[in-house]
């Protein structure tokens, strides 16, 4: 498809574009090709050499037995049957998506790929692309109607280089979407490019033998590539915007979608700086809040599973004794844990201002035992937010047992997502659980967004050190299932980003070790009341992450404390 001069749609469907360009013109970045950041270069760096050796680049075979049928297998699972391919580049996901039965149109920015990419539909298969030449930021100027998916793959989104082009371009999308559609999203892992150096496994996305693909210089504002085709010597660049991750993933959420997943190299569980591409799977369809507990992300779902678990249940309930399930305040090596847990809530407690009239979020609450503590000495009104159902009933019948459940509220849900208005709580309360999120800095989005003004946070949150090593966490992350850990800097930067003024971490990360060594402690000292209760399964594995969180600790690679902010 595209459109006449009159802005009324026409059929595409016998000849590609022609291109404007010279056919042998080269790439031209000028004196100062590393100056070059502007959204609208990218056409001219598509050159008609450079075009006829993308696939080379490609390889369409050895990318198909990559990727497998990762976005065939996205879109059938959400009843897509219609698709806007809006980075057709030369082709290859159009063709697949043809071949799986999906009605596609093919867009892009550039002609000479356009070009290639209808030649390519008629060579691989017979198909005839449906294509049209549109610009992201005017995609429903150019392209009509709604669509039950849009895929923007192979990393093109890094071609803008402006916010206001990144934005646009989503609200594009978002706009031609039908209500409960799809946006699937690709994109270099640039946040292990710019922390730790280029490295690529050259297996999921280029996967072609006989060229290079390395980045010639990095910089927060710049990632230009190199392409190297060896059969001739012949070099080509590109200038992309590295994007990093979770802005990538904040912008998504902006803009309007209400749900995003983020795989790395087609996995759910990954850590941070091992995938060569991250893919988004943006979902636009709205819940209502009483159905937000549907739709936890991936990360959250597996935390909530094992917190569900009656293993789990139990060891908590036994070792911690089923009110206080965090690390504690040690004033010796072997107080006992309850002592030292509650401490930490007398602790937290007291770095905050309580009276009567204060509303109190507690998020990730697990048994309630700091919200039934601040009920009880303060007379305050809590909320307790938590995602196991197991525990949360374990909450509730506590309350009732201990003559609080008029003041304690227990509420299922995501700290991703909190089911509550604006400007609702006074403080917001957290001990040992933005952890187990994979998008710490969208819980602090919603804790902020629920604090009134002036209201208080505190949390307590197991982190990294600031500057260790993501190697030096590996035991750590495979037992939580987690790509990465918080730091101190990092929620000192997530916190000052939101507004939120005077940040105080209290650093007691000794403690973090100490903790983990007395759990490990117990539950060797007392594992023979946990047969029956608990599997030798899950002992086992418990042990084995006790001790690691224990090294950790030791080794300095570790951090935890009090985070006490105003809104």
């Amino acid at each position: 498809m595209g459109t006449d001069h009159d802005g009324n749609q026409r059929a595409v469907a016998e000849a590609p574009p022609e291109s404007p360009l010279d056919s042998d013109a080269p790439q031209d970045f000028g004196d100062k090709p590393l100056e070059v950041r502007e959204t609208d270069h990218y056409v001219a760096e598509y050159v008609t050499d450079f075009v006829e050796k993308w696939d080379q680049l490609i390889d369409w075979k050895k990318r198909t037995e990559s990727e497998g049928t990762f976005f065939t297998d996205q879109l059938k699972a959400r009843g897509v049957r219609k698709v806007l391919d809006v980075a057709t580049g030369t082709g290859f996901h159009s063709v697949r998506l043809l071949e799986e039965g999906f009605e596609t149109v093919s867009a892009d920015g550039s002609p000479e790929m356009l070009a290639k990419a209808f030649a390519n539909g008629l060579s691989y298969g017979g198909h005839i692309l449906r294509v049209v030449h549109a610009d992201w930021r005017w995609l429903n100027r150019d392209v009509h109607g709604e669509y039950d998916a849009i895929v923007c793959l192979g990393n093109s989104f890094t071609h803008l280089f402006s916010e206001r082009d990144r934005r646009k371009a989503l609200a594009e999308f978002y706009a031609m979407l039908k209500h409960d559609g799809v946006l699937i999203l690709d994109q270099r892992n640039y946040d292990a490019i710019l922390d730790d150096g280029f490295s690529s496994k050259h297996t999921y996305y280029y996967c072609g033998e006989n060229v290079s693909a390395e980045p010639e210089h990095v910089d927060e504002g710049l990632a230009r590539f190199r392409y190297t085709f060896h059969d001739d010597g012949s070099q080509y660049h590109l200038n992309m915007y590295p994007l990093r991750k979770d802005y990538t993933r904040r912008l998504m959420r902006e803009v309007g979608f209400q749900r995003v997943e983020t795989y790395g190299d087609f996995q759910e569980t990954y850590a941070k700086h091992d995938p060569d591409f991250f893919i988004h799977v943006a979902e636009k369809a709205y819940r209502r809040d009483e159905e937000l507990a549907q739709v936890y992300s991936s990360a959250v779902n597996t935390a909530r599973d094992y917190y569900n678990s009656e293993d789990a249940d139990n060891f908590y309930a036994i070792i911690w004794g089923g009110e206080d399930i965090h690390v504690g305040l040690y004033e010796s090596p072997t107080e006992e844990i309850a002592v030292a847990s509650r401490r930490t809530v007398e602790r937290m407690a007291s770095r905050v201002r309580l009276t009567a009239d204060t509303r109190v979020l507690d998020v990730g609450a697990g048994y309630g035992g700091a919200a039934r503590y601040l009920a009880k000495t303060y007379g305050c009104r809590v909320t307790c937010l938590n995602l196991s159902e197991v525990e949360n009933a374990r909450n509730r019948e506590l309350n009732r047992e201990q003559g609080l459940a008029g003041l304690v509220e227990v509420v299922d849900g995501s700290f991703e997502d909190l089911p509550f208005e604006d400007n609702a709580y006074d403080v917001v309360w957290s001990q040992d659980a933005f952890l187990h999120s994979g998008d710490r800095g969208r819980v602090l989005e919603e804790v902020v967004r629920v604090l009134r003004p002036r209201g208080e946070l505190i949390f307590t949150d197991p982190m990294s050190a600031d500057n260790t090593a993501p190697a030096a966490l590996t035991p750590i992350l495979e037992r939580l299932q987690l790509e990465s850990m918080g730091s101190p800097g990092f929620y000192r930067r997530q916190l000052y980003r939101l507004g939120v003024k005077a940040v105080d971490f209290h650093d007691e990360s000794v403690q973090l070790a100490n903790h983990y060594q007395r759990v490990l402690e117990e539950l060797e000292r007392r594992e023979g009341e946990l047969d029956g209760h608990v599997s030798e399964a899950y002992r086992t594995r418990m042990k084995a992450g006790l001790r690691h969180w224990v090294d950790g600790g030791r080794a300095g690679n570790l951090a935890w404390g009090f985070f006490h902010a105003e809104a």
